[in-house]
């Protein structure tokens, strides 16, 4: 299991990391059941796609809570699983370790970006404040492990959430360049996947309906997607008990691609 120093997770900490995993299952818990149909999309495209490869060694890219991951199906078809996040909770570690063939990897799959941000921050100030983002390289991940199939579950749009909301707060950078970050992001995450044998699930897009009618598509996958073998798609009731916008309710459409 790699681990990160005491200094990384402060820095993890004070850019909202464990804040935003915390919430992820507590946003769950509080749906009561309303994520379930997501989740078992999910496994089931996960186990449809390991069915076609027949693999021997699996790479899951934003493990999480694991929620998502049908990892007892998985253990009976593959010999190797590398779960790889920024942190894991927890829950997750006494899980995973009492597991022979499942191995932990904290890694930031951004590719260093992480600290980049962090670094960039420590320049500025509220006084003088960051004004491009030209200084910060986006660079692809490289894992240091033969990762034979990689599962992208859920994190190609997380990638840049946390720090493009650190970034905000320290900068006065124009919204166009902060578009043009987060699909930088997002495509050297697709680049890295298109050289393995892999599988994609990301959102793409939030429908907000307010109470009057009224519809709002925001897109929130800026870079395109590859053409699979094969793929779906769904609506994940993200908010399904209208807890996140007031006189509104936010579904989440859905594509999952076999690469």
């Amino acid at each position: 299991m790699v681990t990160h120093s005491i200094s990384y997770r402060r820095i993890l900490n004070k850019m909202g990391y464990y804040a935003y995993q915390n919430g992820l299952i507590h946003n769950h818990l509080n749906q009561e059941g309303g994520w379930d149909s997501h989740l078992i999309k999910c496994r089931s495209f996960i186990n449809r796609a390991l069915e076609y490869y027949n693999p021997e060694i699996v790479t899951v890219l934003g493990s999480g809570w694991l929620l998502d991951l049908p990892l007892a199906e998985m253990l009976e078809k593959v010999r190797k699983i590398y779960l790889v996040d920024i942190i894991h909770p927890p829950e997750v570690l006494k899980q995973a370790g009492e597991l022979e063939n499942v191995f932990i990897v904290e890694q930031d799959i951004t590719g260093g970006l992480i600290e980049a941000v962090w670094n960039t921050k420590r320049k500025f100030t509220f006084l003088h404040k960051l004004k491009s983002l030209e200084s910060i390289a986006i660079t692809e991940y490289v894992p240091d492990f033969d990762p034979g199939i990689v599962i992208s579950l859920n994190i190609l749009t997380q990638l840049e959430s946390r720090l493009i909301d650190f970034l905000k707060k320290r900068s006065d950078i124009r919204e166009d360049e902060f578009s043009s970050f987060r699909k930088q992001i997002q495509e050297k995450h697709i680049d890295f996947l298109m050289k393995h044998r892999s599988v994609i699930i990301t959102d793409y897009a939030e429908v907000i309906t307010k109470n009057n009618g009224e519809i709002t598509t925001v897109s929130t996958l800026v870079a395109e997607l590859p053409r699979g073998r094969f793929s779906d798609e769904w609506i994940w009731d993200f908010d399904l008990k209208g807890q996140d916008y007031y006189n509104s309710r936010s579904v989440i459409k859905v594509v999952s691609i076999a690469l």
